[in-house]
């Protein structure tokens, strides 16, 4: 069966990591101190070593010079067997300068070390060797010295003295060593482990109980919110995020409870109209032009219900789908004059002047979105502005951005209700809500395309005008 490539691999628990990660750290340690102690003492056991050769080697050299080059060998040979004492299992060699042997106390084949080896002027650490023959480990050298020559005459002549030592003691000094470090290193590694695995678990019960509070909240409980206090300083961002996130949400859910019961209230005024219309219609028996009178006036309540959910399907498009944009190059001058053109015959008719000053620069724009903000902001002005007066609108470029500023004379709006004028179905003043004000959701399309195309709207009022003022991003020029 084969695998699905969709399939994300799921990365590795926390506690299996910082395990892992104690762990493979403490192993490394461990592995690193015992082989510098093992140097340390395969370095010492040399210098020993080599300091007990040094003393044999100038025990035979002294012994050569206090035996004259013409004595008989069997009197050298025998100097030589008793220039050594108190040293266990140290072997020493002479041979002449032709490669014969003059004297050897036995163990390993010393005569083929001082063949193999060169000679040195001093036996150190550095100078020693270490072999195995026999089943044993030896370290040896071999030392250069003058032959003695004879009475009164100059050497003729150089010895060599070969001088080893069996190891056998250290190396299995070293062995117990090694064999004690592995186990050390290893009942540390499992200790380091449990105890890692087990700080792991400890540290993350913090995290477990935040989970269950979390899991404890529903959509009913979105006001609850998680201490930072309780927590270790680690998860003080995840909570404060969390919070954050949980006043979004809420602030979600109150829009849409809220915005529910403004479609049911909006709804239930044009529902009701034409129930009572249709009711009254039938109550008796009417003349053609009576039941026409009612049919228009039904049309009109079905033409504003028609225009709300109109208005309320944009909104959901612009909000949730911002894909849909179409940016193009938006001469925002050329819009507003086409604006002009639009609301011209509706504004003369209601005697209201349109005035249009500065110029702005263009813009990154969907032009039917920012056609429908901008119009929906002239018809507002328009509609809340007393015959014989004007609607001016004002462009302008300032640094990147352009400024459109729509106003309209009018009374002062409190300055508490105007972040709300742009919310769904407010109306400032409720008692005109039947009177051909719309639905409320002007504004609100003008805030949510704007807010789309990366700008600002906001509103001010003062005793003489109530102004819109719009900021939208300049296109880059290339």
């Amino acid at each position: 069966m084969s695998s699905d490539p969709r399939r994300v691999h799921r990365p590795a628990s926390l506690a299996l990591r910082v395990t892992l990660l104690v762990g493979v750290v403490i192993a490394l340690v461990f592995l690193s101190f015992s082989w510098l102690v093992e140097r340390s003492l395969e370095f010492h056991f040399a210098e020993q070593d080599a300091g007990e050769l040094a003393a044999v080697a100038t025990a035979v050299s002294r012994a050569l010079a206090e035996t004259p080059g013409d004595a008989p060998l069997v009197q050298r040979q025998a100097r030589l067997a008793g220039a050594v004492s108190g040293h266990h299992k140290v072997y020493y060699y002479v041979g002449d300068g032709q490669g014969r042997q003059v004297y050897t106390n036995g163990g390993p084949d010393l005569h083929a070390l001082s063949a193999r080896l060169a000679p040195v002027a001093a036996l150190e650490a550095r100078t020693v060797s270490v072999w195995e023959e026999g089943g044993s480990t030896y370290r040896g050298g071999v030392l250069r010295v003058p032959a003695p020559s004879a009475s009164g005459a100059e050497p003729a002549d150089e010895l060599r003295i070969a001088v080893a030592m069996d190891m056998d003691f250290h190396m299995t000094y070293l062995h117990r060593f090694k064999r004690m470090i592995w186990w050390a290193t290893g009942v540390v590694l499992c200790l380091a482990l449990l105890v890692a695995w087990l700080a792991v678990q400890w540290g993350h019960v913090p995290i477990r109980k935040v989970n269950a509070r979390i899991r404890a909240i529903g959509s009913s409980q979105l006001h609850v919110r998680l201490n930072p206090q309780e927590v270790p300083v680690e998860l003080t961002d995840l909570v404060v995020a969390f919070n954050d996130m949980l006043q979004r949400l809420e602030n979600g859910f109150q829009q849409l409870s809220n915005f529910s019961a403004d479609i049911a209230h909006e709804l239930r005024t044009p529902v009701t109209n034409l129930t009572t219309h249709t009711q009254v219609a039938l109550s008796q028996v009417r003349s053609a032009d009576e039941y026409r009178e009612v049919l228009y006036s039904n049309l009109e309540e079905f033409e504003q219900m028609s225009r709300m959910i109109g208005d309320m399907l944009f909104l959901a498009q612009t909000e949730n789908d911002p894909g849909s944009r179409r940016l193009v190059p938006v001469d925002l001058t050329e819009l507003a004059e086409d604006l002009f053109d639009y609301f011209g015959a509706w504004a003369e008719d209601r005697q209201v002047h349109l005035r249009r000053a500065g110029e702005a620069s263009k813009v990154n724009a969907d032009r039917d979105m920012m056609r429908r903000a901008l119009g929906n902001l002239l018809s507002n002005a328009v509609q809340h502005t007393a015959p014989g007066q004007a609607v001016e609108v004002h462009l302008a470029d300032t640094g990147d951005v352009a400024v459109i500023r729509v106003s309209n004379p009018g009374k002062r709006i409190p300055a508490e209700a105007l972040p709300l004028l742009f919310n769904r179905f407010y109306r400032l003043d409720p008692a005109r809500r039947r009177k051909g004000q719309g639905a409320g959701l002007g504004l609100a399309i003008v805030k949510s395309i704007v807010e789309l195309h990366g700008g600002q709207v906001r509103a001010c009022s003062d005793d003489a005008h109530t102004t819109f003022e719009v900021t939208l991003p300049l296109a880059r020029t290339t």
